[in-house]
Formats: structure tokens, sequence, C-alpha cells
């Protein structure tokens, strides 16, 4: 089984949104991509956080989670049913709050086969991962038209 993550910047534009259905679907009926993990730290990742819910529905044999990079309180109104999609991997919990974003994006690209991205400038820590993840020969697909990534697909 084949696993997905995502790197890409806390800014990123709705018309977007088909692009990354279409390489998600492919990813799943062409690659056998049926793991999927995703962070939670801007549109992007929201985005892909909502194609992957409404995919979940079509292709029930896939799974995804968002995976955390710290465990919060409780906001009102929430129950633990709110985290159903979530995951909190073992030995974050030991990051200090400054590294935690990075120790966690570490263990999605460990996890990963394939890596989607949505990269428009070369700073930044989605730039920072997608460049690791090229450099570990992970099978990168990127979403915008001129990411700052040499030599990848």
């Amino acid at each position: 089984m084949s696993t997905c993550t995502f790197f890409g910047h806390r800014d990123c534009p709705a018309a977007v949104k088909p692009k990354l259905r279409a390489v998600l679907v492919e990813l799943i009926e062409e690659h056998g991509v049926e793991r999927f993990y995703v962070g939670r730290q801007g549109i992007f990742d929201g985005m892909a956080r909502s194609v992957l819910r409404e995919l979940a529905e079509v292709y029930p044999h896939i799974s995804y989670a968002v995976v955390l990079e710290r465990l919060l309180p409780l906001q009102e109104g929430e129950t633990n049913s709110d985290f159903s999609d979530t995951i909190f991997p073992e030995g974050l919990e030991f990051a200090p709050p400054r590294f935690a974003i990075s120790r966690r994006n570490e263990w999605m690209l460990k996890q990963a086969d394939f890596v989607v991205t949505y990269i428009t400038r070369p700073w930044g820590g989605a730039a920072q991962f997608a460049e690791k993840a090229q450099r570990q020969g992970k099978n990168l697909i990127h979403l915008a038209e001129k990411g700052p990534v040499r030599g990848s697909s």
C-alpha cells in the first residue's frame, strides 16, 4: 500500500482544488495510493483534507489522517469526535513547540511514497520539505505551475 503526504504554503488559491482532486484520483486509481497524511497549517492543508474527505466517500478503501504537530486542549463546544480523522505520532509529545511542525513534517515525509506540493516561492517550511522529499527520491507532484524545486517533475 502506497502513502501520500502534502506540503504547501499556507496561502493557496481555490482554483487549485480541481487540479488537486484530479491528482489524488490518479494516485488512487493508477498508483494504488491508499493512505494519505496531511497537516493543518493553512489553506492548502485544509483543501487537501476537504478533497480527501470527499474522495473517501467514493473510494471507501482509502484512509486519510490529519497529523497533529501538538495536542491542543478542546475548545468550547468541541468533542473528541471532532478529531476522528486526526493522529498524533508517538514521540512528538517531546518536541519543543518551536520544532513541533518540522518534526511532524519529518514524520509525514518518512511515511510517504508520494508528495503533493503547492510551492510558489523558494522559502519557508513547505519549500524546505519539498526539497527534502526530492533529495530522498520521493515521487513529487507539483500543483503550482512554477515550483522552485529544481529537477523535479
